[in-house]
């Protein structure tokens, strides 16, 4: 459709694992997006853990480019395996320094959850964890639909592409949710 409204969506991945089952359902975001919807990934992993001692002042360089990133993007999408029954410690310090940045980057931002794990429940858990932690960033989570990808082994091809049909059609319909959340949002976040 000419005309159609474009989004950009960064996506984290919680897990720093090479074979990640969240970063093969990131890239299984990316690839099912309608096309008005651009899904770019980006990365946690040179943040380095958060010292009041030294970080009060002046917060590493390294923090800069994702604060901008999550502050251009329409909206912000985080994948992530849940570790013992909460948020992976490296996600979870990478958000604490980034929230530490005078431009409050997820102040403000629609923001989406997923995940994948290898267990039944596909991380309920981590999921209702993020959001406390997003409601005091004052960033606004989805709703529906819930992706919680459960037995994840068997969910993925050896190639690392997602087989299964009902996700696959719940992925679209979770990024149409987070555009529609951007929309709502799309006044000034201090006035919330």
């Amino acid at each position: 459709m000419s005309g159609e409204k474009h989004y950009h969506f960064i996506a984290i991945s919680g897990s720093l694992r090479k074979g990640s089952y969240n970063t093969m359902a990131l890239k299984a975001l990316q690839q099912h997006a309608p096309s008005n919807i651009t899904v770019e990934q980006v990365f946690f992993d040179k943040i380095p853990m958060y010292n009041a001692d030294l970080h009060t002042e002046q917060l590493p360089e390294e923090v800069a480019p994702l604060v901008h990133k999550i502050k251009e993007a329409d909206g912000v999408i985080i994948v992530s395996p849940e570790y013992n029954y909460s948020v992976p410690g490296a996600l979870k310090n990478a958000i604490d320094v980034v929230s530490r940045h005078a431009d409050k980057p997820f102040s403000g931002k629609a923001v989406a959850i997923m995940g994948a794990s290898q267990g039944q429940i596909g991380t309920a858990r981590m999921q209702y964890h993020l959001r406390q932690i997003m409601v005091f960033l004052n960033a606004f989570v989805i709703n529906k639909p819930e992706i919680m990808i459960g037995s994840a082994q068997h969910k993925f091809d050896a190639s690392g592409n997602l087989t299964d049909e009902f996700l696959i059609k719940q992925l679209p319909q979770l990024l149409i949710s987070l555009a529609k959340l951007s929309d709502k949002l799309g006044y000034d976040a201090d006035s919330i």
